[in-house]
């Protein structure tokens, strides 16, 4: 049985596997325009929220330490207390959004002897893949974003947040957090059709809706990946690019990625052809490679191309 704290703070440390550079963390959250908003980068610190057991609890996130001996010091804050249960859950999520457990020693391995590639592993050194919070969050962007502009699409999810999400008002702001499945599950369609305004895609959020409140996010986690990559696609409204993008930047599965992806081959281009498009089977060739770490390697194609990167923060 689960004893209750006292207090509604708890503070911690957690020990990510290195090489760990949180500074290129923030660096590129501040550049990745999904989550733009929803989350405070002030200084050498994130503050986000997330929602558990249908209320937001905001944790704040500071990096110490060495690339080689990395620490990232948590405060977890509550409206209420928070019990030994809540308190790993969030730990875990912490974890997982910021994949402190990744082996980066595979990906470097093959990215240094390829000769194109060698100096992205340099510039980016130390940089774990940071998450969507949730893959549920995820799932509803991937179906909220379908053949709309991103600020469109970012523009309807905070609203869908701001209505249905949850929050926490602290001394240094307000932190909302996206709503759970069974949150969503009580909101009726004519109401996330208000909100989203597209029939077709109100439909797929409700399939995202049910799948997720029906599925083990452990086996999405650690389950054999043809399996989850064929639930995932099993949803309806979820096709290839989506599923990828779920099981890559949700769930943070390395082992795929698709070579038809338009951004990625731009991002490649640039890498290994001085910007002029490589062949589907070219690019497919350079992923394999990469093998079960093709997924880092796209990551990291992906960062040398954000421009709002420069060199000197990252």
């Amino acid at each position: 049985m689960s004893q209750t704290l006292t207090a509604p703070i708890i503070t911690g440390t957690l020990t990510p596997r290195p090489p760990y550079d949180f500074a290129k963390t923030l660096a590129f959250m501040r550049g990745f325009s999904p989550t733009a908003g929803e989350q405070s980068l002030a200084g050498e610190a994130i503050t986000k929220a997330v929602t558990l057991h249908g209320r937001a609890i905001s944790f704040t996130l500071q990096g110490s330490g060495t690339i080689s001996a990395p620490q990232i010091a948590y405060r977890i804050v509550s409206e209420r207390p928070i019990d030994d249960d809540e308190h790993a859950i969030i730990a875990d999520r912490i974890r997982f959004f910021l994949s402190l457990d990744d082996d980066l020693a595979p990906f470097y391995a093959l990215g240094q002897d390829d000769p194109a590639f060698a100096p992205i592993i340099a510039r980016f050194y130390g940089l774990h893949h940071p998450k969507f919070l949730t893959p549920f969050e995820i799932a509803c962007w991937a179906i909220l974003a379908q053949r709309i502009p991103m600020p469109v699409a970012h523009r309807v999810k905070l609203s869908l947040v701001e209505r249905w999400g949850t929050s926490i008002t602290l001394s240094y702001g307000t932190y909302r957090a996206f709503p759970e499945p069974d949150q969503l599950a009580q909101v009726s369609r004519s109401d996330l059709l208000a909100v989203v305004r597209n029939e077709r895609k109100v439909d797929y959020l409700c399939a995202v809706i049910d799948f997720f409140q029906g599925i083990d996010e452990q086996f999405l986690r650690e389950g054999e990946y043809a399996q989850v990559a064929s639930r995932i696609r099993g949803i309806k409204g979820i096709g290839e690019w989506s599923s990828h993008f779920i099981l890559v930047r949700g769930l943070g599965r390395m082992e795929q990625v698709s070579a038809t992806d338009r951004e990625l081959a731009k991002a490649a281009a640039a890498i290994y052809n001085a910007g002029k498009p490589l062949s589907t089977g070219t690019l497919q060739q350079i992923i394999d490679r990469y093998g079960r770490t093709q997924g880092y390697w796209a990551y990291y194609a992906r960062v040398a191309s954000m421009r709002r990167m420069p060199a000197t923060e990252m």
